[in-house]
């Protein structure tokens, strides 16, 4: 299985038509993605047409052949949704429009919604996250790369062709670790892999996708990656040591990050004393979760907990 995100989701793009939204959607088509529809209120009873051709494992058992595939763009969220039933959406809009997507995507009862939009104000992410709560709808992101349950369904950024299905899940707060990850450990594969985004408000976070895994019979054990600044690792720390059963590894981004420095996402600000890779070190050890110093770490400390459990 996988979690949040199976072969059966038909997905809506919001902002296909967009230079990068466009790009994307193809290489989710190529994937075996059922991206099902565009939004674009201006470009409504139009078609984008997408050059396809099977791109990374299982794209061919989903039915992706080398040809031209034709997707509908509807005016408005609700339109697409009742179009075509999808329940998933993905936002490649400008930071400016974001929250508006979202509303939209919420009020027409997408169940997922996926933010690639990077830059959203914090006032416009954190109203989004609490209007998406109140109404029973998901959110990943935003300013992540998505998600991916390889071959089986690709929604974002993630570069499809990096590996294949398997028994490990991954969450990371950052979407070049995320990749990494999935390229070192592409010998056993991965039910799922999220990325949640670094921004200080996000939606789905590492205690939500933990519980997911814990509960998804395919996943044998996870990977979890977090950064400097702000507490959700050691939030994630003791759930882990309360709650889950699996076996989990951990890494820490930011082991030479100076005090009071941003470092790559937003939400990576630490000061004196507070949100250090030291700190999080500590908390995951104290809650005897393995920790990588260095991401060549993981691989063999995934494959000495995978064996311990077999």
């Amino acid at each position: 299985m996988s979690i949040f995100l199976t072969e059966n989701d038909r997905v809506i793009v919001q902002g296909m038509t967009g230079s990068e939204g466009r790009k994307h959607t193809r290489r989710m088509l190529c994937a075996g993605t059922k991206v099902v529809a565009g939004v674009n209120p201006r470009k409504a009873g139009t078609a984008v047409a997408f050059d396809v051709a099977p791109l990374g494992p299982g794209a061919e058992s989903l039915g992706v052949t080398a040809g031209t595939v034709e997707v509908p763009v509807h005016g408005t969220v609700a339109e697409a949704r009742a179009a075509t039933g999808a329940e998933v959406s993905v936002v490649f809009v400008p930071p400016a429009f974001a929250k508006d997507a979202v509303v939209e995507a919420v009020d027409a009862g997408m169940r997922l919604i996926v933010i690639i939009t990077e830059g959203i104000p914090v006032a416009d992410a954190t109203w989004a996250r609490a209007y998406a709560a109140e109404h029973g709808a998901q959110i990943i992101g935003p300013n992540c790369p998505g998600i991916i349950s390889p071959a089986k369904s690709n929604v974002g950024i993630t570069p499809p062709d990096i590996t294949g299905p398997g028994p490990i899940g991954l969450v990371s707060k950052s979407g070049t670790l995320t990749y990494q990850l999935m390229h070192e450990m592409r010998d056993l594969g991965f039910t799922t892999c999220i990325g949640i985004g670094g921004d200080p408000v996000i939606g789905t976070t590492h205690i939500d996708a933990l519980a997911a895994f814990e509960a998804d019979p395919d996943t044998e054990l996870v990977v979890m990656i977090g950064e400097i600044g702000g507490d959700a690792e050691e939030r994630a720390a003791a759930y882990i040591q309360s709650s889950m059963t699996k076996p989990v590894v951990a890494y820490v981004a930011g082991f030479t990050a100076p005090e009071g420095k941003t470092m790559g996402h937003a939400g990576a600000i630490i000061s004196s004393g507070s949100g250090t890779a030291k700190e999080k070190v500590a908390a995951f050890e104290a809650a005897g979760i393995p920790v990588a110093r260095e991401t060549s770490e993981i691989p063999m400390l995934l494959k000495k907990q995978l064996e311990a459990k077999r």
